[in-house]
């Protein structure tokens, strides 16, 4: 059973996530769409961003990473 894990990374498989590390990866990105619908025009300049690509990403649902 352990060489078909070690097989499996070695071939380059991903690894499989724990749920409660995915859930937690899945609101910080939450925050960090949260965080960017907030930014002002200049900040969206800088990240070479347009207000509606801003909007459009952070729309996208928490789970959609």
């Amino acid at each position: 059973m352990t060489h078909a894990l070690s097989s499996a990374s070695s071939c380059g498989l991903p690894r499989s996530t724990s749920f409660t590390a995915t859930l937690r990866q899945a609101f910080a990105v939450y925050a960090q769409r949260r965080t960017l619908a907030k930014l002002d025009t200049d900040a969206l300049d800088d990240l070479g961003l347009s207000r509606a690509e801003a909007q459009k990403e952070a729309n996208r649902a928490f789970w959609d990473f």
